[in-house]
């Protein structure tokens, strides 16, 4: 890959209201800058949405991109002169944009069920972008360098992990899943040491706030009673407006992330997807999917597929994502308690009973989901017993789970694509039967093919990103500087809903199994 010519970046519309709140909930501070940042990837439709400009600059009007900025941290100001509106320089850290005022957020959070305090250790919240049209986006840069939550961390993040949090990301927003979004990935020129040595890079990622599970589980311990009903307010007055008059605003936000949570794991589920790393402190109060570490997409269908390297025991297999979904809302709840209700059993017991709704939530949405995947506008609750064994031969012949729903709608252009390493001879034939089951079930539903199958596509992807698929791309891209297969693949996984050219190249399971594929932090 050629350098690109100089650009700037410019529109740049900063608020700061969760820099105004306590300050024991973060700590100010600059990006460290970097040696030699330039651009490798712009995401101009996002960009557009948020109101930025990139335009190509006339390079002698600009600073140089190399590290006449490394010496001095950047200043936050609302006069930001011209020639540091160079993109590289702004998305790198190594510059500031007019209204900034960095901060890295400090949380709390229980990882693998383990309780630790943490904060961003390796992020930064540029400010929060009011978009053209009135929305507000958290601007946070991914690897721009040591904080007070680094915990003896470099701070850094590499090429390979933010390129693949770009793919992934922009892949789950083309699928209708809620999710943070990235707007650019910037080379630093400079090393990071893992297990091997990469190069660096820094994300900038979008999001609707960075509010999590654990910002609570901290402010609950760090902050007294009235600022702690301040942080509840604010985090209702950005989510969850309609919420502003409550006289209850603790119950009523568990409520509300509780009912968003549910709706996005079974989008989870839908699509095949595994978070990974499913601790509280990667669990956001706006209901969205964030931090693309050790995610993955499975191919054959089990409930207990597991890719991250750091799940020893699967506690965050694609199969037990409700579960845990439900079991960080109750430590969500736990921090709530005080504001819930100043009596402590009463709290409790509040608490409780709305806990035990969130089965009740996450099953209507997944039964909702199966439906429209199976083609049938609606199935009671009686139907799950016929869902769960036609998802557990799925199972038993090693299928491939997004193909799957492809056969049964028809769309699948080479039924051998079904078939994964480990799948039984006589796979093809027994998944004819269940074929043959699920048209009965039409029928006596009367339901014609034609009008399941157009229920199906809706939901049912043509295309996801396959690990294989997604580990060549990069692979291309930080060992031989080419982007020919990354842009082709994220050009595919953008219109995840069809896949008229090449269908079985995009649409094969691992040609060698991915029994011995892992997926790791880049920590």
């Amino acid at each position: 890959m050629q350098k690109q010519a100089l650009q700037t970046l410019t529109g740049w519309n900063f608020d700061n209201s969760y820099a105004r709140l306590d300050e024991r909930l973060a700590s100010r501070l600059d990006p460290v800058p970097v040696a030699d940042p330039e651009l490798v990837i712009f995401n101009q439709p996002l960009a557009e949405m948020l109101g930025l400009v990139l335009r190509a600059a006339d390079p002698s009007s600009l600073t140089s991109k190399g590290g006449s900025a490394v010496g001095k941290p950047p200043e936050a100001s609302t006069n930001t002169p011209d020639d540091t509106l160079d993109a590289a320089l702004l998305l790198s850290g190594n510059r500031l944009p007019p209204g900034a005022v960095p901060i890295a957020q400090a949380y709390a959070g229980h990882q693998f069920g383990h309780f630790t305090m943490l904060g961003d250790g390796r992020a930064i919240v540029l400010g929060e972008q009011i978009t053209p049209d009135g929305n507000r986006y958290d601007i946070q840069f991914k690897g721009s360098g040591r904080t007070p939550f680094s915990r003896g961390g470099d701070g850094r993040a590499t090429l390979y992990s933010m390129l693949r949090e770009y793919l992934i990301s922009e892949a789950m927003h083309a699928l209708g899943i809620p999710t943070s979004r990235s707007l650019a990935v910037v080379r630093t020129g400079e090393q990071v040491f893992r297990e091997v040595i990469h190069e660096g890079a820094v994300l900038t990622r979008v999001s609707s706030s960075h509010i999590r599970v654990g910002t609570f589980q901290y402010a609950r311990h760090a902050l007294p009673a009235e600022r702690f009903g301040e942080l509840i307010r604010y985090t209702i007055r950005r989510h969850d407006p309609d919420l502003a008059a409550s006289e209850t605003p603790a119950a009523d936000l568990l409520v509300r992330v509780m009912e968003r949570q549910a709706a996005l794991v079974a989008r989870w589920l839908q699509v095949g997807f595994i978070h990974g790393v499913m601790n509280t402190d990667n669990m956001s109060l706006a209901g969205e999917t964030f931090d693309y570490g050790p995610c993955a997409f499975m191919n054959a269908y089990d409930p207990g597929t597991v890719f991250s390297s750091i799940d020893s025991h699967g506690r965050y297999a694609f199969g037990n994502q409700p579960q845990i979904a439900h079991w960080n809302l109750s430590r969500l709840a736990e921090a709530l308690l005080p504001a819930i209700d100043t009596d402590e059993k009463a709290a409790i017991d509040k608490a409780n009973d709305l806990l035990h709704r969130f089965t009740g939530m996450f099953e209507t949405r997944w039964m909702e989901m199966m439906a429209l995947k199976l083609g049938f506008p609606g199935l009671d609750v009686s139907d799950r017993p016929w869902v769960d064994g036609l998802l557990e031969q799925f199972r038993e012949l090693r299928a491939d789970y997004t193909n799957s729903f492809l056969a049964l709608q028809g769309d699948l252009v080479d039924e051998g694509l079904l078939l994964t390493v480990g799948s039984p001879r006589d796979a093809l034939e027994r998944f004819g039967r269940i074929r043959e089951q699920w048209q009965a079930r039409l029928r006596d539903a009367d339901i014609p093919l034609e009008e399941a199958a157009a229920r199906m596509r809706a939901v049912n992807p043509a295309v996801i990103p396959r690990n294989h698929l997604v580990e060549n791309a990069l692979e291309e891209t930080v060992q031989h500087r080419r982007m020919d297969s990354f842009h082709a693949l994220l050009a595919v996984l953008r219109n995840p809903w069809e896949c008229r050219a090449e269908p079985a190249r995009w649409q094969a399971p691992p040609p060698d199994g991915d029994g011995g594929y892992r997926t790791f932090c880049g920590t």
